[in-house]
């Protein structure tokens, strides 16, 4: 089936997801991200991600609220940050989110980035949290194989994705290998080189070749490859920019010529090091 901005995956029995969603890091609380998600929404998105450490979940909870679609047809993910983790910080930080979102339940949480220490009790709580209803799916963010393998030693339930820094400069091709083999969805953010893709001379070209931008081809070529992404915006055009990525196809030499430009190179923090180190 061709792509399309109604594309889902499965990512959990009878769970499924937008392979294109709409990412809120760095939208301010208020109206800016409401302004931003109300955007994606009339755009024709129907994921949005967002997150207790962006301090924005009130403004993307009354951005939904206010859009007139029925809460089944949005798809909402948040994450646990590292302060929360552990059983009982995890399940109120849930709580929280819960109440600023103004939701019941959220469509999928997050593990926002690896706590070896408190990794098997914050993944007990997540498995908690699903029983009880109050997410639909549990995943992980920013975990390399080794994170993921000490977490199914313990897990019942496996992540249903890992949400990871992924762009034509960062391809991660070993992680990129274990999740397919595990059945686990790779979710891009970052996926635009946080706007340095139009300084990237081959994409600037493929580019041209197609009448696109350089994000477009970013976002089109991880999902050609099959993952998902959350490529994010606070403008108008931009946003739409973002989802306009299914009225063409990129050649097999193309997709060959943006493995070539893999670097190994990291915009945001290692996982093993985590922010704020």
């Amino acid at each position: 089936m061709p792509l399309s901005l109604g594309s889902l995956v499965e990512i959990a029995p009878g769970v499924l997801m937008p392979r294109l969603g709409f990412g809120t890091y760095k939208a301010a609380e208020g109206s800016e991200v409401e302004g931003a998600v109300a955007e994606a929404l009339r755009a024709g998105y129907r994921g949005v991600d967002t997150a207790s450490f962006y301090g924005n979940e009130r403004g993307v909870g009354r951005a939904i609220a206010e859009s007139g679609l029925a809460r089944k047809d949005v798809f909402v993910a948040t994450k646990v940050w590292n302060d929360e983790q552990g059983y009982d910080g995890t399940l109120r930080a849930l709580e929280r989110s819960l109440g600023r979102l103004g939701l019941a339940h959220v469509d999928l949480y997050l593990v926002h980035w690896p706590q070896p220490a408190l990794a098997r009790d914050t993944w007990r709580a997540m498995e908690r949290a699903l029983a009880d209803g109050l997410t639909r799916a549990i995943g992980v963010c920013n975990h390399l194989p080794h994170h993921v393998e000490a977490l199914l030693a313990h897990a019942s339930v496996p992540p249903a994705i890992d949400q990871v820094e992924f762009h034509p400069l960062l391809q991660s091709p070993d992680l990129q290998a274990y999740l397919r083999e595990r059945g686990i969805a790779l979710q891009a953010w970052a996926p635009l080189i946080r706007g340095r893709a139009g300084s990237v001379p081959e994409l600037v070209r493929i580019a041209g070749a197609h009448g696109v931008t350089p994000s477009q081809v970013c976002v089109r070529w991880a999902l050609q490859l099959g993952h998902c992404a959350v490529p994010k915006s606070v403008h108008a055009a931009r946003i739409r920019e973002n989802a306009d990525v299914f009225g063409f196809e990129l050649s097999e030499d193309e997709m060959a010529a943006i493995a070539a430009l893999d670097r190994s190179e990291r915009l945001g923090p290692h996982p093993d090091v985590g922010p704020g180190a």
